[in-house]
């Protein structure tokens, strides 16, 4: 096990993974994997391709679950009930609204962008159209995209632009008040201006929602995360504070990866 308990002697923890692991078919994609995730930070999952970073953030979701062919073994604890998110017991659709996730092209519906982001809510079952629209417009609202569509709300949610479409992702996730957002590569297909944007909320969500975000950019990293997990053939290979990762790694492999040397 990663020895990281002592770097969270501050941190309240919204998340355990204990001793998890995950395989597609008989190939197996994470190896042991042990660590925390502190409430209301950014954690950012970093690696080289194919290192498991999406298979580890799907893993807190359960996207996996729609896919034949793949199992867990270990567990994912959501403090402070300590319930087992991997758990066959628990509801995927339901643990999917307590923890939303944002993917590396937005992902609009083919429905307006006030059914975009009323849908979670009706999944939920809510029916009090009052409290829908209340919903929508302060998620809209933290997404800092309702000035710019207030008076559009009816129009098709693939008539924004891609920036906005990606900011409709997150408030469609917000809408169900998660306690842990997931952001896969968020910014990838998005220019400098909506990746700074997009940054910026991250930055100001982190006030009220824990957040894990899969990063290849390593100034991306060093700016909105918290907490750095390095991720090498499956395995963790290094996990700390950022500003450590980046300046003082413990492992040398960490050191190579974040300076450029290999990825």
């Amino acid at each position: 096990m990663v020895a990281v308990a002592p770097i969270f002697a501050q941190e309240k923890i919204k998340a355990r993974v204990d001793n998890l692991q995950f395989f597609y078919g008989k190939t197996q994609a994470l190896k042991d994997i042990n660590f925390f995730v502190p409430e209301k930070k950014v954690v950012a999952l970093i690696g080289p391709s194919g290192c498991g970073k999406t298979t580890l953030l799907r893993c807190f979701n359960r996207m996996h679950d729609l896919y034949p062919n793949m199992h867990y073994s270990g567990r994912i604890l959501l403090e402070p009930d300590g319930v087992d998110i991997l758990n066959a017991k628990v509801d995927p659709i339901e643990l999917r609204m307590k923890i939303g996730m944002v993917f590396q092209k937005p992902n609009p519906f083919p429905k307006s962008i006030y059914e975009n982001v009323a849908y979670g809510l009706r999944i939920r079952g809510e029916k009090v159209e009052s409290f829908i629209e209340g919903k929508v417009e302060s998620a809209l609202r933290d997404a800092a995209l309702w000035d710019e569509v207030k008076d559009r709300l009816q129009n098709a949610a693939s008539s924004l632009s891609g920036g906005q479409q990606q900011r409709l992702c997150m408030a469609r996730s917000l809408a169900t008040d998660p306690d842990i957002i997931l952001f896969d590569e968020p910014t990838s297909a998005l220019d400098p201006i909506a990746t700074a944007r997009i940054e910026e909320l991250i930055d100001e969500l982190k006030s009220r929602v824990t957040i894990l975000i899969v990063t290849h950019n390593m100034q991306q990293a060093g700016r909105v995360a918290d907490y750095t997990a390095f991720m090498y053939l499956g395995e963790l290979a290094e996990f700390d504070r950022t500003s450590k990762i980046f300046t003082n790694p413990t492992q040398k492999l960490t050191e190579q990866y974040v300076t450029g040397c290999f990825g």
